[in-house]
């Protein structure tokens, strides 16, 4: 039984990750099941009355603005979902990408990729995606923002598969590649990737987390896209118009639980594909 075929079997076989990803695919569902029975309308300024109590009409009432939240979490779920898969895709992709080249090719390229990454995560996160959110925010999407989050996803996993690729390459499996005639890429693909795809999985799981936590603080700070009803946004209109001051507590608890539910998925998946990528864990589960 080849390497990839076991890697398959464990996570077909692994209770943390079958539960995450059925947390995770509740939520994802959430918005497209959701959209059959709610008219997506009534998330738009005006179209009910405002600071309404939740009521057989509004289910979890509505904003000081006039719109429905359970329609706002309804078109703003699957928004913050995009931005966060979006963002995790590109930032993982790219580091994967240049931690496989670094690693596996070591000498100019390892020290350019390498030492671009190092001088990158000296800088604060935070602070460089404010400065890159407030520079864009008359222009900024969905799309943008997933771009802007992205910006600085791909240095962790750029250093973290490097590493792991650093002691892959000498190994007995790497070493036959060679000799029977395979390039660097053909062995990267073939031999190096199977290997490694539960830590890559792992590792996008935790690069999507991280960018919708990173878009849920942009966003609480208004730095999000303004006519875009999604978690974080929500969150800040909530903020904006005092609604815990005022008792509101439909308008902020239901985005808070949505974005719970994400995470708790998100870490249980993560915490599965982390037994399944280390035999250490592994063993003790």
């Amino acid at each position: 039984m080849n390497a990839s075929l076991r890697n398959w079997l464990r996570l077909a076989r692994n209770p943390l990750l079958i539960s995450g990803l059925a947390v995770l695919t509740v939520v994802i569902l959430f918005g497209p099941v959701m959209s059959i029975f709610v008219d997506e309308d009534l998330a738009k300024v005006g179209s009910a009355m405002p600071d309404q109590k939740p009521s057989w009409e509004h289910p979890l009432g509505t904003d000081t603005v006039g719109r429905d939240i359970l329609a706002m979490m309804v078109v703003g779920t699957p928004l913050t979902l995009r931005i966060g898969f979006v963002a995790g895709m590109i930032g993982l992709g790219l580091g994967t990408l240049f931690g496989f080249l670094a690693g596996y090719f070591g000498g100019w390229v390892d020290t350019l990729l390498k030492g671009a990454a190092d001088v990158l995560l000296t800088i604060p996160g935070l602070l460089f995606l404010v400065v890159i959110a407030t520079t864009l925010r008359g222009a900024v999407s969905v799309n943008m923002m997933a771009l802007v989050v992205a910006s600085l996803a791909w240095m962790w996993p750029t250093r973290t598969i490097r590493a792991q690729v650093l002691t892959l390459r000498e190994r007995q499996f790497v070493l036959v590649g060679r000799l029977s005639g395979m390039n660097g890429l053909e062995i990267i693909f073939r031999e190096l990737m199977p290997n490694l795809l539960p830590y890559l999985a792992a590792s996008f799981v935790s690069a999507v987390g991280a960018a919708i936590l990173a878009t849920i603080g942009l966003e609480a700070l208004g730095l999000g896209p303004q006519n875009e009803p999604t978690l974080g946004m929500t969150i800040y209109w909530s903020l904006y118009y005092t609604s815990v001051l005022r008792g509101l507590w439909w308008w902020w608890a239901p985005p808070i639980v949505m974005i719970i539910a994400t995470f708790i998925g998100l870490f249980l998946m993560s915490m599965g594909l982390d037994q399944v990528a280390n035999p250490k864990l592994r063993r003790a589960a």
